[in-house]
């Protein structure tokens, strides 16, 4: 059972670092979870420990859980969104209730993506923040791209040289798998432990996958925009050192590597956070409300009252 790199047995859960400013996570696998009281108890092969279900925000379910259905309602009665993933917490399979019952950040997200302006000032900074060394004032979205595919071009040339692993270029059939490159497999298995995480932040944090700002059109939209911030940093290095190393099960050493890459980096805490810096989530912080206001022109109005 990890949190942020906590394993089971070695440090006491209260203790677990914050995921993001009062938002801690958990990450559990081969543990079954019932209902204990108004908590919720963990059992593993190693032990057995109450949760702080009031406490935690995110709980990543992985390989070898369950989970009783009074549990789930007591970890919802807090709050707390429930995750289903791969090994490690590098793969997304399904969501449960997010952060907060609260739409304000979903809110202010959906403003930012529908007004032009203010959309395309996220764009800018999605980019921007690629550049350590900032961009040049001035350019055009379309120049900001070009500088942009000089940079991934220039990072897969350098890896390639590093592992002494030819590349060519970004190619790969999901219907033909086995034809693929070992590099283009590698840099496959990483890009999907990468969404997984990326998509896994997006819900905890109270925003929608879809409304993307860069990419656009697919459900994962976001997912995209958000993972693309830290794949030259955090896959490349993993998927060309792994591709370079003989052996088999390619695959399955890409997304153990990244695990550990992505756990020493405290990725997640810093997709959280990069998020609420892009989106302003910090000035939308959900309140608890319920059973939620009325929408009006001039403002929200209090609900759960009749206005007769």
């Amino acid at each position: 059972m990890t949190g942020q790199g906590v394993v089971w047995g070695r440090q006491n859960l209260r203790e677990l670092p914050k995921f993001r400013d009062g938002t801690t996570y958990l990450h559990l696998e081969h543990t079954r979870l019932e209902q204990d009281g108004r908590g919720v108890r963990a059992y593993h092969p190693d032990g057995m420990v109450t949760l702080p279900a009031a406490s935690l925000s995110v709980l990543l379910l992985g390989p070898g859980c369950s989970v009783s259905h009074e549990a789930v309602k007591a970890l919802s009665d807090t709050g707390c969104s429930l995750l289903w993933v791969g090994e490690g917490g590098v793969r997304l399979y399904a969501s449960g209730i997010g952060e907060t019952r609260s739409a304000a950040r979903l809110q202010q997200q959906a403003r930012l993506w529908a007004d032009p302006d203010s959309r395309l000032r996220v764009v800018r900074q999605m980019y921007t923040m690629r550049f350590p060394q900032g961009l040049p004032e001035g350019l055009t979205l379309a120049q900001i791209r070009g500088h942009e595919g000089v940079r991934v071009r220039d990072a897969y040339a350098r890896y390639s040289q590093a592992h002494g692993v030819k590349w060519e270029q970004r190619q790969y059939k999901q219907n033909d798998w086995n034809r693929a490159t070992p590099i283009n497999k590698a840099l496959s298995a990483g890009n999907a432990c990468i969404y997984g995480l990326a998509h896994a932040a997006i819900l905890a944090t109270g925003y929608s996958p879809a409304l993307g700002f860069v990419h656009t059109g697919k459900m994962l939209s976001f997912v995209y925009d958000i993972a693309d911030l830290y794949k030259i940093e955090v896959v490349l290095p993993v998927a060309f050192r792994e591709a370079a190393t003989p052996g088999d099960d390619l695959e399955r050493r890409v997304r153990t590597g990244l695990r550990d890459h992505m756990t020493n980096l405290r990725l997640l805490e810093r997709m959280a956070n990069d998020l609420h810096h892009l989106l302003g989530g910090d000035q939308h912080d959900p309140e608890p409300t319920a059973p939620g206001d009325l929408w009006d022109p001039e403002g929200d109005v209090q609900g759960g009252i009749n206005h007769a």
